[in-house]
């Protein structure tokens, strides 16, 4: 499941759609638009469970509540794309500033910590560390945030570093600027 993949009809009500049909299209082309959403275990080992859906939804969840894509960096000082900046705010008892800035703060905090908190539980690295869809739903409907689960660091928690290479030229200052992305898998 993908942002692009959830519609609102008149009524604002949300409806799934592209059933399959990312098949009709080459692979390149599939990869790159839903690599952001492949669970860890799916990406790395092509092992698929329902704990997968329940990832693409904790990642399509921050997405929501942010108003960005989980691509690019977000969290500038540390090169993270956007499930390790939710991760970094929230250890840092910031979590409310994921929110959209476009929102301009009418929003509920109590409400985007709760869903930031479920979001990234759906994220988690370990799929068995994952809830279930029922246990989603239960959690969003939730009055009482302080009973959820407390999340554990999310699979594809991405650093983006720039790297600056000097080259020899008749300018003394000129660079060459590349950048590289660098997954960190770390074992338990």
């Amino acid at each position: 499941m993908k942002a692009s993949n959830v519609l609102l009809d008149k009524e604002m009500i949300p409806k799934i759609s592209d059933f399959g049909m990312a098949r009709m299209f080459g692979s390149e082309e599939t990869e790159i638009n839903t690599s952001g959403y492949m669970a860890p275990e799916y990406a790395m080992d092509g092992v698929f469970s329902v704990k997968s859906d329940v990832f693409s939804f904790g990642v399509l969840l921050l997405e929501i509540i942010s108003g960005r894509r989980n691509r690019g960096v977000y969290s500038y000082s540390n090169h993270l794309n956007l499930l390790g900046h939710a991760w970094s705010l929230w250890n840092e008892g910031k979590g409310v500033e994921l929110a959209d800035e476009t929102m301009n703060g009418s929003f509920n905090s109590d409400q985007v910590l709760k869903c930031t908190r479920v979001g990234l539980l759906c994220v988690q690295e370990n799929p068995d560390d994952r809830p279930l869809m029922s246990q989603v739903l239960m959690m969003l409907a939730a009055t009482d945030i302080a009973t959820l689960p407390t999340p554990k660091q999310p699979g594809f928690a991405a650093k983006r570093i720039q790297m600056e290479t000097e080259t020899s030229s008749s300018k003394p200052d000129s660079s060459i600027f590349g950048s590289a992305t660098v997954t960190i898998i770390e074992g338990r």
